[in-house]
């Protein structure tokens, strides 16, 4: 479906794009053979799907993406963005049409190696046809130009979040192709710079530094961001508002920066503050923070649909329900470490694909459960240790597996069911039970080190697991995530699951949610 918008003013010259792309040659300047017609004929149309089994209509083969430069200017009167999105992509076959990812969004204009391109709009995908079909791993540049309502489609089915004075984006899993157009899909990660112009009295923020600020005419602002490391789309973030920036030093000198509203700064500041003694915590752990900054967007929306969940991690600035951050440290400091640890799993090492979201939020549960634990915050059960927790945890394994399936095999519909969490959060209790706690954490530390900046699956960790912990675990990693049935636990014998209750039926937050609220951690 083809969506359509009014336009705003033309977007604003990109800054810094030429400097970013300069190393792409234009396509048509080295074909594949001389000759108009030859140009034209050969080469074939890029695959539209990257085969992911829980969404297997995102992404798009025939090419990978290596930047994004992303110009947002946000006209505040109509609360329209106007944007231009260019990409920087290396074909992987010849190309005589390629797609990107793309919805909701009113398509302006295509180029492709700065000549105009034709386009349509077909279910969820941009189809584009260049001028010339685009030679076999040749580099070339391609610029749309488009328009967006932050207001136009209602959460939970976008990634835009509209706030009392701008919007903010919530991309994860499958809906960055609503903010931008883009090769959407975890494998792919790029490099990332933010371009944000906004009027007088708001501020664009997005994820990573900020290089550049420049006065326009006016009374615009433009703020110029880059991520010093690559990105996966689903965890881009960019935010327009009346905010603050709240600057602190974490451990060994990290910049930490908050993105406060103006109005809640003072309110939220105690639970801003609670940052570095989390960023120290889990470095002890897992290793040096991977990114160049960290902090959180308390976003300025108080509106209980404003989005499906309470945190969410995107890269170097997770966004969150302001009033959450307002209660105690015992009821927040948890949950808070959960999204800190999505820098290491998730952000870092992003999943290969959907089917492996365990890793992400299995160790975020993980981490979080014990860094509560050690602090002598009960959980929302009452208990006050990993293992009472766990034991409760195994004996509805079974009935867990019949209702959303294995650990490591969701669907669409029951991918951010508590399978993903708790169910992941025990597969790695056990594992740590097997190979025990120093083994546990040098292979947690090697996995990290040797899929930074990349994506891995779960193959690749039960590879890593069984190489460091020197013991072949391919049998028993597997059962813990594949099986139908919950496998004895390394350490308790005793413990015992609870028959499968066919009669009761599959409890689903909502279906097809993206919430995280089934994290153990809240």
């Amino acid at each position: 479906m083809r969506y359509r918008t009014r336009v705003t003013a033309p977007a604003a010259a990109l800054i810094g794009t030429a400097a970013a792309l300069a190393a792409a040659p234009s396509a048509h300047a080295t074909p594949a053979r001389t000759g108009t017609s030859a140009a034209k004929t050969s080469g074939t149309p890029g695959p539209e799907t990257l085969g992911d089994p829980v969404y297997p209509a995102l992404g798009n083969d025939g090419y990978r993406v290596a930047a994004y430069h992303l110009d947002f200017s946000y006209d505040a009167t109509k609360r329209l963005v106007d944007a231009t999105a260019t990409l920087k992509i290396r074909t992987t076959q010849a190309l005589s049409r390629f797609s990107l990812d793309s919805l909701g969004l009113d398509i302006r204009s295509v180029r492709v190696g700065g000549r105009t391109a034709t386009f349509e709009q077909v279910a969820e995908k941009l189809r584009i046809t260049p001028a010339r079909t685009l030679p076999n791993k040749s580099w070339v540049t391609v610029c749309v130009e488009y328009s967006a309502d932050p207001r136009r489609i209602p959460q939970p089915n976008t990634g835009w979040v509209d706030t009392l004075d701008g919007f903010a984006v919530c991309c994860q899993p499958n809906l960055a192709h609503t903010v931008f157009p883009c090769n959407d899909h975890p494998s792919d990660k790029a490099d990332f710079t933010f371009r944000v112009t906004v009027p007088g009295g708001l501020r664009g923020v997005a994820s990573g530094l900020l290089e550049r600020t420049e006065s326009l005419s006016g009374g615009r602002t433009a703020y110029t961001y880059r991520s010093r490391e690559p990105m996966a789309t689903e965890l881009v973030q960019i935010t327009v508002g009346d905010y603050v920036i709240k600057e602190r030093q974490g451990p060994h000198g990290l910049p930490l920066r908050d993105v406060v509203p103006v109005s809640r700064a003072e309110a939220l500041e105690p639970a801003l503050a609670l940052t570095p003694n989390l960023v120290e915590w889990l470095e002890a752990r897992l290793g040096a923070y991977p990114f160049e900054t960290y902090g959180l967007l308390p976003c300025n929306s108080d509106a209980q649909n404003a989005f499906d969940f309470t945190g969410l991690e995107s890269q170097t600035l997770t966004i969150y329900k302001p009033n959450y951050l307002l209660q105690a440290e015992p009821k927040i400091g948890s949950h808070m470490m959960h999204e800190l640890v999505h820098s290491y799993f998730g952000n870092s090492v992003s999943p290969a694909g959907w089917a492996d979201l365990w890793i992400n939020e299995g160790h975020a549960d993980f981490y979080g459960l014990l860094y509560r634990y050690e602090r002598g915050w009960a959980d929302s059960l009452g208990m006050t240790t990993m293992e009472a927790r766990m034991k409760n945890t195994y004996a509805q394994g079974d009935q867990w597996r019949r209702d959303w399936g294995p650990v490591a095999a969701p669907n669409a519909v029951n991918l951010f069911e508590s399978q993903r969490y708790l169910g992941g959060v025990l597969v790695l209790y056990a594992l740590r039970n097997l190979v025990g706690e120093d083994a546990f954490t040098a292979l947690e530390r090697a996995f990290l080190a040797r899929y930074r900046n990349s994506s891995a699956s779960t193959a690749d960790y039960i590879a890593v697991a069984s190489e460091i912990s020197g013991q072949d675990l391919t049998g028993f990693l597997r059962d813990w995530l594949y099986g139908t049935k919950t496998p004895r636990m390394p350490g308790h014998p005793d413990w015992t699951v609870t028959p499968v209750n066919p009669a009761l039926a599959a409890p689903h937050s909502r279906k097809g949610s993206r919430s995280h609220d089934n994290s153990a951690t809240l």
